[in-house]
């Protein structure tokens, strides 16, 4: 009897800052080389969670500017050497005021310079994993979403959640651009995607377009009408 072939991507879902916001481990199987996504706080605990999964650290990767996304991010850099790509550049915006948001939420907040901005249509690689890069602006208007095709798997940010999708009335915000995002980038992906929000549960893109309040295919069109 053959073994059944071990996935080629795994991750972790580690809750940090007040916020609760999702912070992602993810890596490649094959090398045991990952990520972070979004590490906006709780250093230790992530370094450890990183430690305790065998992983090697290769890069840290953002969704967007927001401090319980990114506020530490330029920190755990800087401690262990690794470069930082995204999100887009629209988001210079939020990265340059880190440190005034995390005196406003508790958060030690710091500002960096991504070694890499990202836009629509990039890949960024991981291990030997690659994952395509979707502008989805409408939160904020630099954000991003990570999709590996072959695991039918996305770490979305706060574009979309399970049951809800992100806020729009931060600066810089547009609703329909955020609906936009998700029916024009996420959808077409298929319902059989997989996602891990910025905050709460994970879920897939078929259930929210059967069930979400905001942009089930039954709310979208109550709103065309």
């Amino acid at each position: 009897m053959t073994e059944p072939a071990q996935a080629p991507l795994r991750a972790a879902i580690l809750p940090v800052t007040p916020l609760q916001q999702n912070c992602s481990l993810l890596w490649c199987t094959r090398t045991m080389r990952g990520a972070l996504i979004d590490p906006g706080g709780d250093l230790p605990r992530l370094k450890d969670a990183v430690a305790r999964a065998g992983v090697t650290l290769e890069k840290i990767l953002i969704t967007h500017g927001h401090i319980d996304h990114c506020g530490q991010a330029g920190i755990l850099a800087s401690e262990l050497g690794l470069p930082i790509e995204g999100p887009h550049e629209a988001d210079r915006f939020w990265i340059a005021r880190l440190a005034d948001d995390g005196r406003d939420y508790g958060i030690a907040g710091q500002p960096f310079e991504p070694d890499r901005w990202l836009a629509d249509g990039d890949t960024v690689t991981v291990g030997e994993l690659q994952l395509d890069v979707f502008h989805c602006p409408g939160h904020t208007p630099g954000h991003i979403v990570f999709f590996h095709r072959e695991a039918r798997f996305a770490f979305v940010g706060d574009v979309l959640f399970a049951g809800s999708v992100g806020r729009t009335d931060f600066p810089l915000g547009n609703h329909q651009d955020l609906l936009d995002s998700i029916t024009g980038k996420l959808w077409p992906l298929g319902d059989d995607v997989t996602f891990v929000p910025g905050h709460g549960q994970p879920s897939t893109f078929g259930r929210e377009r059967q069930t979400n309040m905001f942009v089930s295919d039954a709310a979208l069109a109550r709103r065309a009408d």
